[in-house]
């Protein structure tokens, strides 16, 4: 399996390193992808570097698009190409976004009839249903509220791409306990 995370300056740091280490942890591929140089850096100064430039990178090898929020979402909204991208993933790979991300899937219209969520105060009315939830999966597209549901949205990627099972041999490597 492999997995691309799109970015622009500006991105939330927590929200693409959480799910970068996670996926790698569970032996996915994840390719870092900066939509406009070979290095990213984020809202609080961590750079990416090399980075795949996004004019260079072959999409059709990814099995899944991920796209952390942060200030970078107007970049990314705004940007013809990257929105292709993720029309194309909406269509039959796993597509996921967290924080400020989802609004730009509802802009996008990829959001209709579908259950979802985003950082509350972005929520517009996308034509989907908005939960109050760390994360949501409605078929193959995954949304996560904030910073805090990192870790949450990254296994919910890796049981969408992996399973069950896999998820929960990451979650033992980490100690991660739900209950704590």
């Amino acid at each position: 399996m492999k997995a691309c995370i799109v970015m622009d300056n500006g991105f939330e740091e927590l929200e693409a390193m959480g799910p970068i280490a996670l996926l790698r942890r569970a032996g996915i591929e994840v390719d870092i992808v900066s939509v406009e140089n070979d290095h990213v850096t984020g809202r609080f100064g961590v750079t990416y570097s090399p980075s795949i430039p996004f004019d260079s990178y072959d999409f059709s090898k990814a099995d899944c698009l991920i796209l952390p929020g942060g200030p970078h979402w107007e970049k990314i909204v705004s940007n013809e190409k990257v929105c292709e991208q993720l029309k194309a993933f909406a269509q039959d790979k796993v597509l996921a976004a967290i924080c400020a991300a989802p609004t730009i899937l509802g802009k996008l219209g990829l959001l209709k009839g579908k259950k979802y969520t985003c950082f509350e105060s972005m929520n517009e009315d996308f034509g989907g249903e908005y939960q109050y939830r760390y994360t949501v999966r409605d078929g193959n597209i995954i949304t996560a509220i904030s910073a805090a549901a990192s870790i949450e949205f990254a296994f919910s990627i890796i049981e969408e791409l992996l399973g069950k099972e896999k998820t929960e041999a990451v979650k033992k490597s980490i100690y991660y306990d739900a209950t704590h």
